[in-house]
């Protein structure tokens, strides 16, 4: 190689560094920037995690020593005090109200749920299953509040259609329309997604009421 080429070489060597250089120069915050968030990001999700974990722990802790009390209205009382947040909310709130209808507080149980099935932040299935329970307890609603409530959830596709079905027919019955709710009776036994255990429950009804079952069902 010529001495010519050689000293080619070497200046162009030398612009690529001046180039590279001016490069870093003016735009290494980015890269450093880069490095912060991400390391600063790894920090924050770890963070979070840690922060929902103990949350759920501490919320966890709180939901069994409140169960530990041994009567119902003071259970009602530690599970209603405990504060809800996050997935666990929903959890803590059906166990409240379950716990103040053991300890015959139906209105309290009522509105437990009821405040759960209109909270928009809390997943359709458990606010379907809360409105379902407090139309089931009652409390202060009265027949056509609760004939309301499980006619929206009897329709079809919904996870409690059937249950809602079966309190419609035992609100039929308890009004005197023995017809109309052997019918629904009939139609939930003949329902390919009845469950076993509810399908017992609707024939020994049937049976008690002296309404012939299904042809299907007398077969078996």
């Amino acid at each position: 190689m010529s001495e010519t080429d050689s000293f080619i070489n070497e200046v162009t060597e030398e612009v690529r560094r001046d180039r590279l250089y001016g490069m870093m120069k003016r735009y290494g915050w980015i890269a450093v920037l880069a490095v912060i968030l991400l390391v600063g990001g790894a920090a924050w999700v770890e963070y979070t995690r840690a922060r929902d974990a103990a949350a759920a722990q501490a919320t966890g802790d709180a939901v069994l020593s409140a169960l530990e009390q041994n009567d119902p209205a003071d259970r009602a009382a530690a599970l209603a005090a405990i504060e809800r947040d996050g997935a666990a909310a929903s959890i803590v709130a059906l166990l409240t109200a379950a716990t103040q209808a053991e300890a015959d507080d139906a209105a309290a149980a009522t509105q437990t749920l009821q405040d759960l099935a209109t909270d928009g932040d809390v997943p359709q299935i458990y606010r379907d299953l809360a409105a379902f329970k407090a139309a089931v307890i009652g409390g202060d609603m009265d027949d056509a509040a609760r004939r309301q409530t499980f006619e929206s959830l009897a329709a079809p596709g919904q996870p409690f259609s059937l249950l809602a079905q079966e309190q419609l027919a035992l609100l039929d019955l308890a009004a005197g329309d023995r017809d109309v709710g052997v019918a629904k009776l009939t139609a939930i036994i003949q329902d390919a997604g009845t469950t076993r255990g509810l399908r017992d429950r609707v024939q020994t009804l049937m049976v008690a009421l002296g309404a012939p079952l299904p042809d299907a069902i007398q077969s078996q």
